[in-house]
């Protein structure tokens, strides 16, 4: 199998699709994406020199259907499969078709992907290897019997992790013998419907501990380097959150022997291209390897951006047969970066993933920041894919520069019309534990952050809002609405929704200012400027500056920190009340019912959980309010439920 290629494919969506992309096209390479019926128009397909339909939006149809994917690569001719990461990055028994068919897959080879992506075995070899793990149970009975005294032997409390998967799914912690049986039940259920294995490991929990991995990079012709470390210590659910690099507070001596220990375990799998090694850090030093991720991570710009290097061009390098183009001794690391990630979640719902249409997208700019995405306006979010909408990154020349940049970055990137985590980043990049570089994986839980209190519009907020809407009506009657009238000052009445809240205002015009009037007095800012999506008002001799969007109806402002969604009802008819009642539980987002735990005529306890939905990669429980009895059931196992739909009725206890 020759080693050149021309053309490079990437079999992936979204940021990283983009990204790959622009790499690509620098390089020189022809440029080919994949899509589905839910991406056709989505911005990867227009950053390639040619799009390619998958088919249907199911990942079975489209992402990950390996063959369809390969009978395209195979029909260009010269053409390499980049697969960035998750759907089939480290997918052995793929890495290893395109192998048999002469496509170059750009990427580790087949055996080291089926060794680190078995968590027993890469364990074990990492044992062979001398890199130091967590002290544990990786053997391949899973008998209930030897498991429960392995357990017992480690101490607990243990963790029970999923041999063939990550992301915290068929993961549980143990604190104690009497929880084991149903954690270990759990978790054997839950890493079988994601991985198709129930095998287990069972390890030391390491609590109050930092979660650093070090990229490395190995070549065909036995070099092999790492290019510092990054600290993903800030989690949520064991799903990264923030990620930065280098790794504040650590030695030289650990920081060389931290990435000896990568070197060794990507030597040991007799690994070729991007990696990264993960480990436990200890605040006495010691630390234990984790796993490896066969593929270009989500965090690489980090890496990018301190170590002045592009890591997909070394990949295409290394995928072409070259050598690595640096030597361990030429890695310097420059200043400091951090990335966060947008999501489209609802952190007031437990982060529950989000659909909808991105009515506008103002990614932020400015010394240092880059921001990877894969948004346009009139993007829909559908629910097939995980929700990450893009990574905000900033280097600088300290950490402290980087972080205030990345606070900013954050504050200033929206994409209007749909929920997204962003406020919920600007509390933990802005947080002390976070500022002083001393976050360690317990750190969301203990913070408080994840106890996310409802937004409440403030008068200034309202103000802005209203005069949004006078300015866009005024403009389409071709009218103004500022100034005199013979009856005195120009007043008009504006009615806003905000969540279930009603705000009915009278807006008094004042020349160029906008005066909002209610029962409790007047207050008045001056509104210098609205266009565009900017509008800028003066507040206490202070000129600030706010984003919006509108879309029908429905207006988004960006105002402190916070994107606020309103809706404005001023000529609108009244809503009839609910039916339902306070009984109905409706679906939090469009998902699909993957487990139904009761039966109609059910009495039910308060907390007990209902039905479980599943939405882009993320598995959401239902939870019974009160305590009653299960009047109606709406769905059944494998329904598929829109946002708002109603799920059950319950008839409580408390009416």
């Amino acid at each position: 199998m020759s080693q050149r290629f021309s053309t490079v494919l990437v079999a992936n969506r979204g940021e990283i699709a983009c990204r790959i992309l622009r790499t690509a096209r620098h390089q020189g390479y022809r440029t080919v994406a994949v899509y589905s019926d839910a991406d056709a128009n989505a911005l990867h397909t227009r950053c390639a020199g040619e799009a390619i339909r998958l088919g249907g939006p199911q990942l079975a149809e489209s992402y990950l259907n390996a063959a369809r994917i390969l009978e395209i690569a195979s029909a260009i001719p010269g053409c390499a499969i980049h697969p960035g990461y998750g759907f089939l990055s480290e997918n052995a028994a793929f890495a290893q078709a395109c192998a048999d068919a002469g496509v170059i897959f750009i990427g580790p080879p087949p055996g080291a992907i089926t060794l680190m992506g078995n968590k027993g075995e890469a364990k074990r070899e990492m044992l062979k290897a001398g890199v130091p793990c967590v002290p544990g149970y990786e053997d391949p009975n899973q008998d209930d019997a030897v498991l429960l005294r392995a357990a017992e032997k480690i101490g607990f409390p243990v963790l029970l992790k999923a041999t063939a998967g990550g992301g915290g799914r068929g993961m549980r912690r143990v604190p104690s013998e009497e929880a084991f049986a149903s954690a270990l039940s759990e978790a054997r259920t839950e890493a079988a419907n994601a991985f198709g294995s129930p095998e287990l490991i069972i390890e030391k929990l390491v609590e109050n501990a930092r979660h650093i991995e070090v990229q490395v990079m190995a070549d065909t012709h036995g070099n092999c380097i790492h290019l510092g470390e990054r600290d993903c210590s800030v989690q949520r659910r064991h799903q990264k959150v923030i990620e930065e690099a280098p790794a504040p507070g650590l030695s030289q001596k650990l920081r060389d022997a931290l990435g000896a220990a990568a070197v060794a375990a990507a030597k040991a799998s007799s690994y070729v291209n991007a990696g990264t090694v993960e480990f436990l850090v200890e605040d006495s030093g010691d630390f234990y390897f984790l796993e490896m991720n066969t593929r270009l991570q989500v965090e690489h710009p980090v890496t990018e951006l301190v170590t002045g290097l592009d890591l997909v061009a070394i990949q295409l390098a290394v995928a072409q047969g070259e050598a690595l183009p640096v030597a361990q001794s030429d890695v310097q690391l420059r200043g400091h970066a951090i990335e966060a990630r947008l999501y489209a979640e609802n952190p007031l719902q437990g982060f529950a993933p989000q659909t909808g249409t991105v009515v506008h997208w103002h990614p932020a700019t400015g010394e240092g920041i880059r921001i990877d995405h894969g948004l346009a306006d009139g993007y829909e979010i559908t629910p097939f894919y995980d929700a990450m909408l893009a990574k905000l990154i900033a280097w600088g020349p300290t950490r402290d520069v980087a972080r205030e940049r990345l606070l900013a970055a954050i504050r200033n990137s929206h994409a209007f019309g749909v929920e997204t985590n962003s406020a919920f980043l600007g509390h933990i990049v802005a947080h002390r534990v976070f500022a002083e570089g001393n976050a360690k994986t317990s750190f969301l839980d203990t913070s408080g952050l994840l106890d996310a209190e409802p937004v409440k519009p403030s008068r200034d907020a309202l103000l802005l809002a209203a005069s949004v809407l006078i300015e866009r009506d005024s403009a389409a009657l071709h009218t103004t609405l500022k100034g005199w009238r013979s009856t005195g000052r120009a007043i008009v009445p504006v009615k806003l929704a905000f969540g279930d809240e009603v705000h009915a205002l009278d807006v008094t015009m004042l020349g160029d200012e906008f005066g909002l009037r209610d029962d409790n007095g007047e207050s008045i800012l001056f509104v210098e400027c609205i266009e565009g999506d900017t509008l800028r008002y003066r507040e206490n001799g202070a000129l600030k500056t706010c984003r919006f969007a509108v879309s029908g109806p429905h207006l988004f402002l960006a105002f402190e920190g916070h994107v606020l969604h309103f809706e404005d009802i001023t000529y609108a008819p009244p809503k009839s009340a609910d039916a339902g009642g306070g009984g109905v539980l409706r679906a939090p987002m469009i998902g699909q019912v993957v487990e139904l735990l009761v039966a109609q005529g059910d009495r039910v306890a308060e907390g007990q959980v209902l039905l479980v939905l599943e939405a882009m990669k993320m598995v959401n429980q239902i939870i019974a309010p009160a305590a009653g009895v299960v009047a109606s059931l709406n769905v059944g196992v494998g329904d598929r439920v829109l946002t708002n739909g109603i799920l059950l009725t319950l008839a409580t206890d408390e009416a």
